[in-house]
């Protein structure tokens, strides 16, 4: 057996499509092979063969349409048909040529494979011998190789000797006379090594097939990861029934034979009466000759020494018949990875158009067989014609006849396309044959052009106007000498100064070639030194152009230079080195591929670069090396060094080093890998380069200020805080002229970069910025976006139409603006695109930058924005006042001038957006509030909370009702359904906007029940939630039909007695009992789940408080403790315990100071860490409660005083009353909320509940009930009053009106009462040990 060489993916997607293109472009040809396909596949099954004849019908259907979506179909239903079936060679061929059609190739390629794999032979001579022959017939050299060895053994063991001349085998002989003279024996000895040839042809196809496959789903490029299988040389017969893969043979080292047609077959045949062979006969021929080229070891140039390599000394201007040999070691790579890519470089070589695969090979043996006396790099003869960034034409675009491109492709029914004109020629000199297969052909009239491959020429010429013809074929092949060189291109003159002229040259061509030998062959290092510099001179020098690159382009020398690199001290020689294999490697890409066959040369050329050899940048970004190894060389912050080199310091160059460092920054920071870039960006904040990289906008060269944008463009993504640096320094005309002449891509980067530069916390400064983008340039800015936004991906458009849209409304908004409805309308349409959800994140996202408020960082500032207003005491239909722009922007001084700026562009864009086709901007939105994409919700509903509240600033269009019918359910579900509390806002927000339509009151109010609830959750929040309670619930109206509340649930605890404290914290309840038991409680889903019952007061807990900060929960007992406990997540742990000496009867805390009742008169005031003091101490004080430093006394003679805590002042609030009948008349609970104080008990004048104003203690009302009030509450709306028969009324706060009674028990009285943090429950204690909670229905 014998390894093929690697084949790549691009490679069998090339041949197969090539050949499939062919046969859709030849009805004839496509149907004439169905029908070969269908007569010699062995079908039986009639339902089957239906089957084949329905999709080969679909597939003429398809091809006939023109309409895509009616194509589609057709092609999808004949595919159906066939994935069912067999794989039948016809059945996979049909599905390649219907997957090709729906733009798979590799599916296509894999069907068309599948050919190959189970009817090898019919594939390889009635199918498509066109890809046999260009994917397979290379791969199956050793095979013919073996084969005619074994032909050729035959042969020579004749009797009459005829056939063992030397020259026989040069005759060109049909095969029917080789066979005249062949014995019988001969004869059948021949055929039968034909049949095993056809075998083992047939099995490699298979092995081959399943190759080809492996690679075409080895999608990561990397061919090399699939090792190649081997080639079976034998017939398993000849095996003697031995496994095939146990079996392996030496591979020949003669080369095989070829055919001038550029077609080899060893076996010949009495059907290919044209078959010829070429003359194996050679004079002695060298087993260890290289192919050229290949990048040879690094060798330290040492001290000279005797060299048997040598047969004389020679320099390069020696005479031509000059013969020396070459250190073999010079001439083999240096690894084995390099043989393997110089097996590459062989392998593509041999599939060039204008010269069969074999023959290539052979001519190449036989060129180095010969002993030729040519120099050392006589191989390198052709230098590439490609230089200066031109591109060969694709070798299926050159006719195999003439050499050029196609003007008028015709395909022939054997798959190969030619010249129309060449083959007309062909046929007319009365052949009748493919002139590359060498098949018959049974129709020679030309079909028809093949415009397939004709448009698909046309377009490549577009892409490369600049590309070069294909080279033509040299007769001269082995002149290489640059002398023969220069002459050629020297025309002659007769002029008297042309012989001067001539002799200069020639002078310094032979100084070159002494420069190059010295360089290329002497070991010392100063000769090699002085001969690059001499070499520096001349190409500065003299203007021979490519003459001087094609003798330097050759591997050993540009190995050479290489060596100089590394083994060279002195910086004029390494700057001279590297400004050499630059110069050459900017015009020759064969240059740049040697230097990068060996991985040591570029971490070579990198390390020069770090120690100081700026110049080697530039060489470094030619070779083009990879992202992730720049990274990994820690490149970065040595590229940005370059930045801080004077220019005049370093050599010209090819480009500029600040120009490539550049460039690899902005590889670097375009990774894909986001860790790559973001750790470049974080290097360039940290080494200040950002005004370095703003200066690059202005280079002369358009594609560094490319590079530029991608780079700051990038900074901008990571940390916005740049972007001010970058519009103070940044220069935008040269950006501009980019513009204009920048591809698609470019143009987009640049797009980009404006629509993040403006993002601005300054609204002056965003607009001077797009005055300048608007009016500079030579061409109007406005009208190539306009043209670009038309013709751009989905992707691209929202950024594009959203600048468009910034710089048409700098002015005043006109009636009609042809580029403002172009990219309103494409906004609304990518947003509205649900099958590109990234367009449609990036429309809304664009919609809501357009409000054009921006933070330092650039980050859109709308919802900050509507949440300020929203917290406004007032609807205020003005924009954001000042004093709130202040706050959202405190780096910069907020002047009357950019307020104006900023509420005016509001207003022109806000106008603009919902006048649009009579608001459909609201309907879209509504669209995307819908989505199942959260984060294009959340900018759907940002954005459209803030063009309704903009309705109330804007004039009436007609677009209320829109706007109304599109939102108001929405924000009405967002209201009561979002977890976030700022959404529930700014739908709030949005609510008050349609309270001030003609009829939103109207259609708002028929929600009622549902707004309701979510207004009073909000009154905390936001003070708007209650200025729309007072909008939404009338003065006349009653209110006993608003404020209704049911039992949720009630749990029973007598066995720890009376429940005499009840205080409620985020979403626990804490209870303390008379027994001195303290329970915690979770209410979820109506229930109470008791989470922890603890007992460590021996008496009762008479007071649970919760610290100022939330973390401690204070509990006072009568058993004369204090303690206080830290809160977790499911329970309680007591952390400190504090002697009060007295009974506490009721607690309050305020700055770690414990205020409590005793059982005598006077209120204790005990700091948690000092000693106490009596307060109030001619009062019996029957409650108390606190609020800012103040401490509020209840007593049992109806008084009420208040107590300041720093100096011990008393003041009167309420004078107390004398005991009537021996009855006295106290204060049972006490209440701040606000600035009214509440104070309830006994019903003295008929008013159980007084309330005072705090600020000056005026009585501004009482509530008329005859209970005795033991407990009170009090809400944002409502008042609780707990009462000593069981019952709670409930009282309007504002009205002072009973709305309702809960009825909580019979036989006991309301000790304690609690609300949660948005008043929605009521937990009330009981003497006879119930817990109730009470919720608003």
């Amino acid at each position: 057996m014998a390894t093929v060489t690697v084949t790549t993916r691009s490679q069998i997607l090339c041949y197969t499509a090539s050949f499939i293109s062919g046969v859709l472009s030849q009805p004839e040809l496509r149907r004439r092979l169905i029908a070969t396909l269908l007569n010699l596949t062995p079908i039986t099954n009639q339902l089957t063969l239906k089957h084949l004849n329905l999709a080969a019908d679909s597939l003429e259907r398809a091809i006939s349409l023109s309409t895509p979506a009616l194509r589609s179909s057709s092609l999808s239903l004949a595919e159906k048909l066939l994935l069912p079936l067999p794989e039948y060679p016809v059945s996979s061929f049909l599905l390649s040529l219907i997957r090709s059609l729906s733009n798979r190739p590799d599916e296509s390629a894999t069907s068309l494979l599948r050919i190959f794999h189970s009817s090898p032979s019919l594939a390889r001579s009635e199918i498509a011998p066109s890809l046999y022959e260009r994917l397979f017939s290379l791969h199956l050299l050793p095979v013919f190789w073996r084969f005619d060895q074994l032909r050729s053994q035959i042969l020579s063991h004749d009797d009459t000797g005829d056939y063992s001349d030397s020259d026989y085998s040069s005759a060109v002989l049909p095969s029917a006379k080789l066979l005249s003279k062949m014995s019988g024996d001969q004869a059948s000895k021949v055929r039968e090594l034909e049949g095993e040839y056809s075998e083992v042809l047939d099995e490699n196809c298979r092995i081959l097939a399943e190759y080809f496959k492996e690679v075409l789903v080895n999608r990561d490029g990397d061919a090399t990861s699939i090792s190649p299988p081997l080639l079976i040389l034998k017939s398993a017969a000849e095996d003697g029934g031995r496994e095939k893969e146990n079996r392996k043979e030496q591979i020949p080292t003669e080369p095989p034979p070829v055919l001038q047609n550029g077609r080899y077959n060893p076996m010949w045949s009495e059907r290919d009466a044209s078959t010829e062979f070429l003359s194996s006969s050679s004079s002695g021929r060298s087993s260890h000759s290289p192919l050229y080229p290949q990048r040879v070891s690094p060798r330290i140039p040492k001290p000279p020494k005797p060299s048997k390599h040598w047969t004389s000394p020679v320099y390069l201007n020696s005479p031509a018949e000059t013969v020396f040999t070459l250190d073999e070691n010079l001439l083999c790579s240096t690894s084995d990875s390099e043989a393997e890519n110089e097996e590459k470089d062989k392998n593509m070589a041999l599939l060039k158009p204008r010269r069969s695969q074999s023959q290539e090979q052979m001519q190449t043996v036989f060129k180095e067989s010969r002993g030729s006396p040519d120099s050392p790099m006589a191989d390198y003869d052709n230098p590439p014609p490609h230089g200066n960034g031109k591109q060969p034409p694709p070798k299926d675009f050159v006719c195999p006849i003439t050499s050029n491109i196609f003007d008028d492709p015709v395909t022939l029914e054997t798959g190969q396309t030619f010249e129309r004109k060449a083959i007309e020629e062909w046929f007319n000199r009365g052949n009748i044959t493919c002139p590359i297969t060498r098949q018959k052909l049974q129709n020679t009239q030309l079909p028809k052009t093949n415009y397939v491959l004709k448009r698909l020429i046309a377009s490549w010429k577009e892409r490369n106007p600049n590309s070069v013809p294909p080279p033509c074929e040299s007769s001269c092949e082995d002149s290489a000498d640059a002398e023969t060189v220069v002459k050629t291109t020297t025309m002659p003159s007769t002029s008297p100064n042309s012989v001067i002229t001539q002799a200069t040259v020639d002078g310094m061509i032979n100084e070159l070639r002494y420069a190059i030998n010295n360089l290329y062959m002497s070991e010392i290092l100063e000769e090699s030194e002085k001969a690059v510099l001499q070499i520096e001179k001349l190409w500065r020098g003299v203007n021979l152009g490519v003459d001087i690159h094609s003798m330097l382009s050759k591997p050993p020398i540009i190995n050479g230079f290489v060596e100089i690199l590394f083994n060279s001290v002195e910086p004029q020689v390494l700057q001279a080195a590297v400004f050499l294999l630059a110069e050459m490697g900017s015009r020759d890409n064969a240059v740049i591929q040697t230097l990068t066959r060996v991985d040591t040369d570029v971490e070579g050329i990198v390390a020069l670069f770090k120690k100081g050899l700026t110049e080697a940048v530039v060489l470094l970004y030619l070779l083009n090396p990879s992202d992730v190894s720049l990274t990994e060389m820690n490149m970065v912050e040595s590229l940005i060094s370059v930045f801080s080199e004077k220019e005049e310091d370093l050599v010209k160059m090819c480009l500029k080093p600040k120009t490539a460092a550049v460039l690899l920054l902005a590889h670097i920071t375009g990774s894909s890998e986001e860790i790559i870039a973001s750790s470049a960006v974080k290097t360039l904040f940290s080494e200040k380069a950002i005004g370095t990289i703003v200066g690059s906008l202005g280079a002369e060269w358009g594609e560094e200020r490319i590079a530029a944008v991608e780079i700051l463009l990038r900074c901008m993504q990571e940390d916005g805080t740049c972007r001010n640096t970058i519009a103070d320094k940044v220069e935008l005309s040269p950006i501009l002229e980019s513009f204009i002449s920048a591809n698609d891509g470019e143009r987009f980067k640049i797009v980009t970069f404006f629509s993040e530069l403006v993002k601005l916390n300054r609204r002056t400064f965003i607009e001077q910025i797009l005055h300048i983008i608007k009016e500079e340039g030579l061409f109007s800015t406005m009208h190539i976006l306009l043209i670009h936004l038309q013709t751009a991906l989905q992707d691209q458009c929202p950024v594009m139409a959203g600048l468009l849209l910034q710089l048409d409304l700098l002015d005043e908004p006109r009636k009609m603006s042809i580029y403002r409805e172009e990219a309103i309308d494409t906004l609304i349409s990518c947003l509205r695109n649900t099958d590109f959800p990234a367009t449609q994140l990036a429309a809304a996202e664009t919609i809501m930058s357009l409000q054009g408020m921006f933070s330092f960082s650039g980050k859109p500032l709308i919802r900050e924005v509507l949440l300020k207003r929203a917290d406004t005491r007032k609807s205020s239909r003005s924009s954001v006042p000042v004093d709130q722009m202040s706050t959202l922007f405190p780096e910069i001084e907020i002047t009357p001038e950019e307020e104006k700026a900023a509420n005016d562009w509001e207003r022109k864009i806000a106008f603009v957006l919902v006048s649009h086709e009579l608001g459909i901007v609201f309907e879209a939105l509504a669209d995307g509030m819908k989505s199942r994409n959260p984060q294009l919700r959340s900018a759907c509903f940002t954005s459209a909370a803030w063009l309704v509240y903009m309705l109330t600033i804007l004039p009436d269009t007609g677009i209320h009702g829109a706007a109304r019918v599109c939102l108001l359910k929405l924000f009405l579900s967002k209201l009561n359904s979002a977890k976030d509390v700022e959404d529930r806002i700014l739908s709030m927000l949005a609510l008050n906007s349609f309270l001030h339509f003609s009829d939103g009151l109207r259609d708002i109010s028929s929600y009622n029940n549902d707004i309701l609830k979510g207004l009073r959750e909000l009154k905390r929040s936001s003070p708007l939630a209650s200025e729309m309670l007072k909008v939404l619930v009338k003065e006349n109206e009653s209110t006993s039909d608003i404020w209704i509340h049911k039992e949720l649930i009630q749990v029973e605890c007598r066995e720890n007695g009376g429940v005499l404290s009840v205080i409620c914290f985020k979403d626990k309840v804490f209870s303390g009992h008379a027994d001195g038991s303290i329970k915690v409680w979770k209410l979820k889903d109506n229930l109470f789940h008791l989470l922890q019952e603890i007992q460590e007061h021996t008496k009762a807990v008479t007071n649970l408080v919760i610290s100022e900060s939330g973390d401690r929960l204070y509990s006072g007992s009568l058993d004369r403790t204090t303690k206080i406990w830290s809160i977790g997540k499911t329970a309680i742990h007591c952390a400190q315990v504090h002697d009060m000496k007295d009974q506490i009867h009721k607690l309050v805390v305020t700055n770690s100071i414990a205020c409590f009742i005793s059982q005598g008169a006077g209120v204790k005031v005990q700091p948690l860490n000092g000693e106490s003091k009596l307060l109030n101490s001619n009062k019996y004080v029957k409650c108390l409660t606190h609020a800012n430093g103040k401490l509020y006394c209840g007593c049992h003679d109806s008084s009420v005083q208040e107590i300041h805590l720093a100096t011990g002042t008393v003041s009167s609030i309420q004078s107390g009353s004398k005991k009537l009948l021996g009855k006295a008349y106290p204060i049972h609970a006490l209440q701040i909320h606000g600035e009214l104080i509440y104070a309830a008990g006994s019903s003295l004048d008929g008013s159980a509940v007084k309330i005072w104003n705090n600020s000056n203690y005026s009585l501004v009302g009482s509530l008329q009930t005859g209970s005795e009030v033991r407990a009170m509450a009090v809400s944002s709306e409502l008042i609780y009053l707990g009462c000593k028969g069981g019952a709670v009324e409930i009282w309007d706060k504002k009205k002072h009106s009973r709305v309702d009674t809960l009825q909580v028990g019979t036989n006991c009285k309301v000790n304690c009462m609690a609300l949660d943090s948005i008043e929605e429950i009521l937990v009330i204690g009981t003497s006879d040990g119930q817990i109730q909670a009470w919720g608003m229905n």
